[in-house]
């Protein structure tokens, strides 16, 4: 077993604590060696879906979340990377990128990177309105970096993000695989937050479509960076 000392010290930055969990888990099943500490702020999520914008005051919380982070230390030793589970916050996330001298993952970087490398029609289902044409915008940049054409079929799970806040996940589940299903003509779906993560079964099983999810993606891609 590893050395408590020795193992990568991974910083998780959350506005939903629904991402908390499908985080752990993807860290469980496939980097289960490094160590994550959580930073959570709800009221970010609810102050971005009220503005309605990233406004200077959230962009500063952002990067005061990322300060706190890249600063901490404990026996695990000093933090090595900083992974963002919020979709709806990329140019405050790439701001806090600019700024920080640590390694610094967007939510969706990876996932949408797996999508544009294996699909020219590509699914996302949110179920966080505020990060729909943001999240869309940010999966058709990623593939003119690629130099890939492709087309993306965006979707809301209306309803499944309150389902799931209320408790009901197997509705949330639900809600996500019928929201899925509306998107016939994509090859392949990403689930674009991390809360959604727990619903890939059931959307693979109601689309018959490979599905990537947010967390899954970023745990593989942190490894392979941070340990070859």
């Amino acid at each position: 077993m590893m050395k408590f000392e020795s193992r990568p010290r991974i910083a998780l930055i959350h506005a939903l604590s629904d991402s908390i969990a499908p985080c752990h888990a993807a860290f469980a099943r496939i980097w289960p060696e490094a160590y994550c500490f959580d930073l959570l702020d709800t009221s970010l999520s609810q102050d971005r879906a009220a503005i309605g914008q990233l406004d200077a005051s959230i962009m500063r919380r952002v990067q005061a979340l990322a300060d706190y982070a890249e600063a901490s230390s404990g026996e695990a030793g000093a933090t090595r990377a900083l992974l963002f589970t919020c979709s709806a916050f990329g140019p405050a996330i790439e701001s806090v990128q600019r700024l920080t001298r640590l390694p610094v993952f967007k939510p969706n970087e990876a996932a949408f990177a797996d999508a544009v490398a294996s699909a020219s029609s590509i699914g996302l289902v949110v179920t966080f309105e505020a990060s729909l044409d943001a999240l869309a915008e940010e999966l058709r940049n990623h593939a003119e970096i690629a130099g890939k054409p492709i087309a993306v079929h965006a979707v809301v799970a209306t309803g499944a993000l309150a389902a799931l806040q209320a408790g009901d996940s197997e509705r949330h589940d639900i809600l996500a695989a019928e929201a899925a299903a509306t998107l016939h003509a994509a090859e392949v779906i990403v689930l674009g937050q991390f809360s959604l993560a727990r619903a890939a079964p059931i959307v693979e099983r109601r689309t018959a479509k490979r599905v990537i999810t947010t967390p899954g993606a970023a745990v593989h891609t942190l490894r392979r960076r941070l340990v070859g």
